[in-house]
């Protein structure tokens, strides 16, 4: 497996590496998927705006932004993933941190594995998934 984890202005997050990445290979071979390199970058609001800006002319804060290099069944991509807006969501929402750092981490994977979020229905879809790729880490 090709795992690089990367940090933009942030600490590194309280994360098992070796079990996350375990789990990731599970969850893509649930989905058909065979694993390329993946990339995750742990960063700040600042840096999430402007990847959101630059690449995607998107002028607001999330929680994940993806780039998919998939190739047929094998996925592969950079994903980055604001700690700051993960923090928030999770307070909104009422969920621990450690819980909703788990399904971004996984969320990007899915949209790898070819499950989207914006159409209609889609957004149930994806919960679906996250919350069964998230019942395999026992969270």
């Amino acid at each position: 497996m090709d795992f690089q984890w990367i940090t933009e202005g942030v600490d590194f997050p309280d994360i098992d590496q070796s079990r996350i990445e375990d789990w990731i290979a599970t969850v893509a071979r649930l989905h058909d998927r065979i694993l390329g390199p993946l990339t995750y970058i742990f960063c700040d609001d600042a840096k999430i705006i402007e990847v959101n800006r630059q690449f995607l002319q998107h002028d607001y804060y999330t929680d994940i932004i993806t780039f998919d290099y998939s190739r047929g069944r094998r996925i592969s991509g950079d994903i980055f993933i604001s700690l700051d807006t993960v923090r928030s969501n999770a307070e909104q929402i009422g969920v621990e941190y450690k819980t909703e750092l788990h399904r971004v981490i996984i969320h990007g994977v899915l949209h790898l594995c070819g499950i989207d979020d914006k159409g209609p229905g889609e957004r149930e879809i994806m919960e679906d998934n996250e919350n069964q790729a998230l019942s395999l880490l026992g969270l």
